[in-house]
């Protein structure tokens, strides 16, 4: 795609990955989180004395390193306010990944565990990429 089209291209809908996923493992998703709006530290809204750890983020699509470089934004600040190509998250029990992780592909979708949660006296979410390891609270 070129920028433009990578730009207006529309969005996926993962209405048919939950739903498969609802039905396979009804009251097993403890949380969903669509990125857009607040990208990786949307879920901060939502804990409560939680510690989340991303190391394991799905690989930036190249618009995003486009944007990076042609504005020359900080990582931290450009996995604060972009998704940069992980668009929802699912909280549930480690043992549900593998189930999740295959309906997805069975509609080719790429997904994969990204990370966990821990207890902590605060809210925060903690990145460990490529790019750096970055703290959110």
């Amino acid at each position: 795609l070129n920028i433009g089209k990578a730009l207006l291209s529309p969005t996926r809908t993962y209405l048919p990955v939950m739903k498969k996923v609802l039905e396979e493992i009804p009251g097993k998703i403890n949380g969903l989180i669509n990125c857009t709006g607040g990208a990786h530290t949307k879920v901060l809204h939502y804990i409560e004395n939680l510690r989340i750890i991303k190391n394991n983020l799905l690989p930036v699509p190249p618009l995003f390193n486009l944007i990076q470089q042609e504005s020359k934004t900080e990582w931290k600040e450009m996995l604060r306010v972009l998704n940069c190509g992980t668009r929802l998250e699912v909280y549930t029990d480690e043992k549900y990944a593998s189930l999740i992780i295959d309906v997805a592909k069975s509609f080719g979708i790429a997904a994969q565990v990204i990370g966990h949660a821990e207890a902590s006296d605060k809210n925060e979410v903690v990145i460990k990429s490529a790019y750096g390891e970055f703290s959110y609270s």
